[in-house]
């Protein structure tokens, strides 16, 4: 799932990765939603709200907005950059480490909401930023490692592709076609994924509030573990295999 870089990787690659990073991206923006007011996964609305503010001079919160959608573009900047020069190290290594550093930011929100959250505007800007920094990492991450068909922070790019591809299944000559089908179950599987997400998130932040970012913390957890694991699993079966075959 992590391990493999661009047209190396399968459609099971990618509908792995998409699912898992989706439902944290839905948690995300939901949680955000209901704790901030703000959506944090995309910066789609926050293009027009950077609009607004110009049109009614508000600098000051013109400023606040740009920072926010620099924090998005900077944290796809950091993981494609983080992927692209470490991929001579190890695809594991650098795929994982845009991962950690949104765990890292995930656990940091959950901590200082716990403990530290006054609900003051500043404090609510700062958290927003740095969960706007977590999404543009995780969504720098799939789109580059998949060849950008993995994109699981928002949706609205995601539906239209998915609407165009079942609209062409209408003609037999597409029907027949693998790759429109193998492309409908991975954005099928995106959307859904981002919906039980978000589903879920509205359901326990009322209850758990900050602490909600612990479980998405742990949910990206999930992601580095299923590629070690397996990765240890299969060296561990092939170096079984060597001592049979030389039995």
């Amino acid at each position: 799932m992590l391990k493999k870089f661009s047209h190396t990787r399968s459609n099971l690659d990618n509908i792995k990765l998409g699912v898992l990073t989706a439902f944290t991206a839905g948690m995300v923006n939901v949680s955000s939603l209901i704790l901030f007011f703000s959506f944090t996964s995309n910066v789609t609305g926050h293009y027009a709200i950077l609009a607004e503010e110009i049109a009614k001079g508000k600098w000051f919160q013109v400023f606040i907005v740009i920072s926010w959608i620099f924090l998005f573009f900077a944290g796809s900047f950091l993981s494609n950059f983080i992927v692209i020069n470490g991929k001579n190290v190890s695809n594991y290594i650098s795929h994982s480490i845009p991962l950690v550093l949104e765990m890292i930011c995930f656990i940091y929100v959950g901590i200082y909401g716990v403990y530290y959250y006054q609900e003051t505007l500043m404090e609510t800007e700062m958290l927003v930023a740095i969960l706007l920094f977590s999404m543009g990492l995780q969504n720098g991450l799939t789109a580059s490692i998949s060849n950008f068909s993995v994109k699981t922070t928002h949706l609205t790019g995601l539906t239209t592709d998915l609407a165009v591809h079942l609209s062409m299944i209408t003609q037999k000559e597409y029907r027949d076609n693998p790759a429109i089908i193998d492309k409908i179950k991975l954005l099928s599987s995106i959307a859904i994924s981002y919906l039980t997400g978000g589903i879920i998130a509205g359901s326990i932040t009322y209850y758990f509030e900050f602490k909600v970012f612990f479980y998405v913390s742990f949910s990206i957890l999930l992601v580095l573990f299923y590629d070690a694991s397996t990765t240890y699993l299969k060296l561990l079966f092939r170096k079984k295999r060597g001592k049979i075959v030389k039995k």
